[in-house]
């Protein structure tokens, strides 16, 4: 019984390592990364406002955490605000690069955006040939 259970979580083990390494099913075996779309640090305040906005109205995003009383609620903090619904419009419309512009506001970045008790979405991505391929989703409800 010991053995079966060893021999299982074994394959486990290496079949979650080859999904990771982009060897099992792809599509130009590129390494899988958790990104997160962020505004940029040189982004202007009026355009991260803007493209907040948007994010938020016509866009879509869910912005229920930026409010007051969300625990991503930081009014002094324009950035980490604009980052939230930029990175949830991303999760939810495409995961590509285009998804994460807003007039040229935002970029994607490894770097996990978290702090407190503000928690980022983030998806799994696999970059081939300059290209971004969804593998899999850590979003957060």
């Amino acid at each position: 019984m010991a053995s079966g259970i060893l021999t299982w979580v074994l394959s486990f083990f290496f079949f979650a390592l080859a999904v990771v390494q982009g060897g099992g099913g792809g599509r130009g075996g590129g390494a899988a990364e958790e990104l997160w779309c962020v505004a940029k640090n040189n982004a202007a305040d009026d355009a991260l406002q803007s493209s907040l906005d948007w994010a938020c109205g016509p866009g879509g995003a869910n912005c229920g955490p930026i409010q007051k009383g969300g625990p991503c609620y930081d009014p002094s903090d324009l950035q980490r605000t604009a980052s939230f619904a930029f990175n949830d419009y991303f999760v939810k419309h495409g995961l590509t690069e285009d998804s994460c512009s807003f007039s040229n506001s935002a970029a994607l970045t490894s770097l996990n955006p978290s702090h407190n008790n503000c928690k980022f979405p983030s998806s799994s991505l696999s970059r081939s040939n300059g290209k971004l391929y969804w593998i899999s989703d850590s979003r957060v409800s």
